[in-house]
Formats: C-alpha cells, structure tokens, sequence
C-alpha cells in the first residue's frame, strides 16, 4: 500500500468517528462534555495530518514528520479519552461538581483557566450516557487514539523499511 493511500485511510477513519460523534448528538440527543469537544479537536487535528500528509504524498523523511505529528496530536486526545474514562470511574462522592458550559468558559475566562478547568473535569464529564460493548464513548475515543497512533507509526516504519530496502 502507497503511503498516500495509508495516509487517505487515517483519515476516513478520523471522519467516520466524527462524523459518529456527531450522529450521537443531533440524532439522539447526546451533548458533548467540555472532555469530548476537546477529544473531537484532537480527532479533527489528527484528520488534517492524515489529510495533508495524503494530499503530500511524502517520502521517508515526511512521512517520518507526519506520522511524529499525528501520533503526538492521537496521543493528545487519549490523554484526554484517559482523563475522562478515569473521571467515569470515580466513586460517586468524589465526582467533580458539574461547572459552566465550555463556551461560558471560553468567552468569560482567561484560556488558561478555562483549559485547567476543562481538564480537572467535571460531573458532566463523568457520565456516561452511551455504552457499546460495556465501554463508554470516552473509553472508545481512547481505543481510536490509540490505534490511529499504532497506525501511524507502522505507516512510517514500513515506509522506512521500504525505503531502505529499495535505496
């Protein structure tokens, strides 16, 4: 497989998850925590990599830079996919109260502060609304970063191994 079509597969993937997410939202009703709109910038950040790296069409040094970048930005979000599922597990006493909304924060607060208290989290974060197989959204955001880093890594380690092999 050409890295152009690797890359053209992160990134349908990157938009099917979105487009999912956005599914859950306007068709049944799920609203999205401060948590999960910060995982879908990770997902769309993720999905402009894998986007530009396909329109590129690198060699083995971009393709080296692309796949550093998606990984850094997946891991990003399963960081936060982390945060969340740990707040999802909390005990019911020791759940975060619930705060304002991210856009009352965003416009009201320095982005400093409206950063720190997104990610300390808060009870809305730490319901879970929606479950397949037993795991949370935010547990299957954190499957996806996952994977979407393992993926970019093999694209830039086959590329290398072909390169070498060729050169």
């Amino acid at each position: 497989m050409k890295a152009r079509v690797a890359f053209a597969l992160g990134a349908l993937v990157c938009a099917a998850l979105l487009g999912y997410g956005y599914f859950l939202q306007y068709v049944h009703g799920l609203e999205p925590c401060p948590l999960c709109m910060i995982q879908r910038a990770f997902f769309y950040a993720v999905m402009l990599f894998f986007v530009i790296a396909a329109l590129h069409a690198p060699k083995r040094v971009g393709t080296a830079i692309y796949s550093t970048l998606i990984v850094l930005f997946a891991l990003g979000g399963a960081a936060t996919a982390g945060r969340q599922v740990w707040l999802q597990h909390l005990p019911a006493d020791k759940v975060p109260q619930c705060g304002p909304d991210l856009y009352f924060m965003l416009e009201n607060f320095p982005l400093s502060r409206t950063l720190a208290k997104v990610f300390y989290g808060s009870g809305e974060c730490a319901a879970v609304d929606w479950k397949f197989l037993g795991v949370s959204i935010a547990g299957w955001a954190l499957v996806w970063f996952s994977a979407l880093a393992l993926y970019a890594l093999w694209i830039a380690v086959r590329r290398t191994r072909n390169s070498s092999a060729s050169g």
